[in-house]
């Protein structure tokens, strides 16, 4: 899947002299659902991307149901930075999706406050992995479902389909548009908020 760049900034941000609120973000899920996508549209820096183009070696090994027209892949992980607010800024980074390189995603997930689950309607058994790793973890996510056309599921039976715990939020985005991207970070932000808030009024 390619990214565009149509409404990405003329210029990358600068980090704010006045951040001091800096929050570890995973984006994880499938081969081939978007994560380097998404990382790449709406980080403010150039992101540092490990993909590696893919040869002959790895015929038989990985599984490209659904995504035969990849020529790359990412072998360890993507990282970039978006700026929320003047003090609140996310440091992002994009999982490997091949199920070779799982054994990174336990130390992706230290010191991890929350996660992107990025699904392709399409191929949604290729998500379980993830939500039962962070759900092993305990670590706070939502599920975003990237737009690759075809049929649509509706929510409910999208839910049903990955056994989502109804407090789990789930939006629609397209990894290729900036603005997308960055709603979807908005909406777990707004999750972790919602969840240090109800653990405070308990306590």
């Amino acid at each position: 899947m390619d990214y565009a760049i149509s409404d990405a900034p003329a210029a990358r941000t600068p980090l704010s002299r006045t951040a001091d609120n800096g929050l570890k973000i995973v984006v994880v899920g499938g081969f081939g659902v978007g994560k380097t996508t998404l990382v790449r549209s709406v980080s403010d820096i150039r992101p540092l991307s490990t993909e590696e183009t893919m040869t002959q070696a790895g015929r038989g090994v990985d599984d490209l149901g659904g995504v035969t027209g990849k020529t790359s892949t990412t072998v360890a992980f993507d990282f970039g930075r978006i700026s929320l607010d003047r003090r609140t800024v996310l440091y992002l980074f994009g999982a490997p999706g091949q199920e070779r390189f799982w054994f990174l995603w336990d130390r992706l997930f230290a010191g991890t406050l929350g996660a992107v689950v990025l699904v392709d309607a399409r191929r949604l058994a290729d998500s379980w992995y993830a939500i039962d790793r962070l759900e092993h973890h305990g670590t706070p996510f939502i599920v975003a479902r990237n737009d690759f056309g075809g049929p649509r599921h509706s929510p409910e039976a999208l839910r049903d389909a990955l056994d989502l715990d109804p407090r789990v939020p789930l939006v629609d985005c397209d990894a290729r548009s900036r603005a997308s991207s960055k709603n979807v970070l908005i909406t777990l932000v707004e999750h972790l908020q919602a969840l240090a808030s109800a653990r405070e009024t308990a306590s």
